[in-house]
């Protein structure tokens, strides 16, 4: 134990001589400063500053990074030492990485047109910190931005590269409740025995869902119901990945079901994986127990 602590410093000192050298060789902005990407960011963020308009348009200061960004499609050049760094965290068990924080300084305008080229280097790595998701290092870099070689900006850019701190894991929440009111109450008493109930209206005979106190067509305030025979197919879907709730699993499917009787509702689709999910998939109807009080209808995708 008397020797952890030389460890430590035998490892920051490893770190901390990475301070200095190059993150990413001499890079090229994938565009020159332009007029449709300035548009789209003024508004994506709201901001209707005429300054980012017309023939004296400058580019909002904010988007220094977005002209030295590679885009989805391919990744700037690292330089090997900025590897070698994330390697050595990474077998020191400071797998997990976290965006904290960026700075940026501007120093002159940049204009449609302008050709933007960038150096990036660490500038430096933190002693050993303890945060609430983790022990670890801050490792902070530094670009600086040229436009037509002109000195345009720096930008700071902070990441925390930390071992997870160990959590139990919480019990698991239950599903939110579906809101029950004098409206539906008969729809929900059918789903606890395993019914799927639709309202018919008994002045037109028109079948709807979700439940209403009328018809919509005639205005007829009558209704009896007719219990679906739970066959349907997929008229459209989503993938829910987030936000992330405690009680579900993402990524997940949800169907809007068009049932054989004409009307659609909404529920979870299972026995498929969501990426096979199409558009006319047939669905079966089955109940699914959720905890001791809620039961829910599903769609079991049906294979061809």
């Amino acid at each position: 134990m008397s020797g952890e602590p030389e460890i430590h410093e035998e490892f920051e000192a490893r770190l901390k001589a990475y301070a200095g050298r190059p993150a990413a060789a001499t890079g090229v902005g994938r565009d020159p400063v332009n007029e449709p990407m300035i548009r789209h960011w003024c508004e994506a963020m709201g901001d209707t500053n005429p300054a980012y308009t017309g023939p004296d348009a400058i580019a909002p200061p904010t988007m220094l990074q977005a002209w030295t960004m590679a885009g989805l499609s391919r990744r700037p050049e690292r330089a090997a030492a900025y590897d070698e760094l994330l390697t050595l965290l990474d077998a020191s068990g400071h797998e997990a990485v976290v965006a904290t924080d960026c700075e940026q300084e501007y120093l002159r305008p940049l204009r449609p047109g302008d050709r933007v080229t960038y150096d990036s280097v660490i500038e430096s790595v933190s002693e050993r910190k303890t945060t609430r998701l983790g022990t670890g290092y801050f490792v902070t870099t530094r670009t600086d931005v040229r436009a037509n070689g002109e000195p345009a900006g720096t930008h700071r850019f902070r990441i925390l590269k930390y071992a997870p701190a160990h959590r139990p894991d919480p019990p698991r929440e239950k599903r939110p409740r579906p809101v029950v009111n004098r409206d539906n109450a008969g729809f929900w008493a059918g789903v606890a025995r395993h019914e799927l109930l639709i309202q018919r209206c008994c002045g037109c005979a028109r079948l709807r869902f979700p439940w209403l106190p009328g018809c919509n067509d005639c205005g007829c305030p009558d209704w009896d119901t007719v219990a679906a025979r739970g066959t349907g197919t997929v008229y459209s879907w989503v993938v829910m990945h987030h936000p992330p709730f405690p009680a579900f699993d993402p990524p997940y499917a949800v169907g809007l079901i068009e049932l054989a009787e004409g009307v659609r509702i909404v529920g979870d689709l299972v026995g498929v994986e969501h990426e096979r999910v199409r558009i006319g998939m047939p669905v079966r109807l089955e109940f699914r127990r959720f905890d001791e009080e809620l039961v829910l209808p599903v769609f079991r995708g049906v294979a061809p």
